[in-house]
């Protein structure tokens, strides 16, 4: 089969993965993936197209990620591991496409306007 690699994106987070089989370990930017990833929700995210496909055993798996927080980079890790096992085999796509895994989410965090507190949220106004 030899080294898949895939990209996958969420928010400013880029995640680099390269699969090969193996025995289903995980390593992120060289730690171990549940250190990196402590929460068992972003365990969850991460594992989630593996688990979908029944192959969380049978491919050992190096993440490079970077840029934005834990939960961005959770997701674009998982987006990344759904394009893989579309590659592995193509029936996967059937069953990870309508859970929405091969979807961007082009969701971005809007930029402050100037004269205003934040995006949206403007400055209190007085009236004397």
């Amino acid at each position: 089969m030899g080294v898949i690699h895939k990209i996958g994106r969420r928010k400013t987070a880029v995640a680099r993965v390269y699969v090969s089989e193996g025995t289903g370990t995980i390593t992120v930017n060289k730690k171990e993936f549940a250190t990196y990833f402590p929460t068992a929700t972003l365990q969850y995210k991460v594992l989630q197209p593996l688990s979908m496909t029944e192959n969380v055993n049978n491919f050992d798996v190096k993440v490079n990620v970077y840029g934005g927080g834990t939960t961005g980079q959770a997701e674009a890790v998982r987006m990344a591991l759904a394009r893989v096992m579309c590659e592995v085999n193509a029936e996967n796509r059937g069953i990870l496409k309508p859970e929405g895994l091969l979807t961007r989410d082009p969701r971005m965090v809007e930029r402050k306007k100037f004269g205003q507190k934040k995006a949206r949220k403007r400055f209190q106004f007085s009236k004397r």
